[in-house]
């Protein structure tokens, strides 16, 4: 059974950091496309960046230079480290794997599972 759950959410200062994790299980994160999405309140659900097989990764303008998306093969998890928070990062962040196909990083329709997400609160 594929799982995937979040942590690491909080509430951080603005330019402050945190770091998100994703466990997984029923699947190896090595061999799935991954992802993290995130929804604010009020706006449509976003890509925010995605790692596929090999490595290579992929981020949404808005975060670039600020975020950065990892895998840990042998822990199976995937984190995403975040820098520079800025009030408009507040979101719920999901994580997301795609077990095969093409990679379309950051469209949120072609990952087959989902977590329930964890909360990011960003205070000015």
């Amino acid at each position: 059974q594929v799982q995937l759950v979040e942590s690491g959410g909080g509430s951080v200062q603005a330019g402050g950091s945190l770091r998100l994790s994703c466990a997984a299980s029923g699947f190896f994160v090595s061999v799935y496309y991954m992802a993290w999405f995130r929804q604010a309140p009020g706006k449509e659900r976003e890509g925010v960046a995605s790692i596929n097989k090999l490595g290579t990764t992929f981020y949404a303008d808005s975060v670039k230079g600020r975020f950065t998306i990892s895998k840990d093969n042998a822990k199976n998890t995937l984190y995403l480290q975040m820098n520079s928070l800025k009030s408009e990062d507040a979101a719920m962040y999901y994580c997301a794997a795609n077990p095969g196909g093409l990679w379309f990083p950051l469209r949120a329709h072609e990952y087959k599972y989902w977590g329930h997400g964890t909360q990011v609160t960003v205070s000015s």
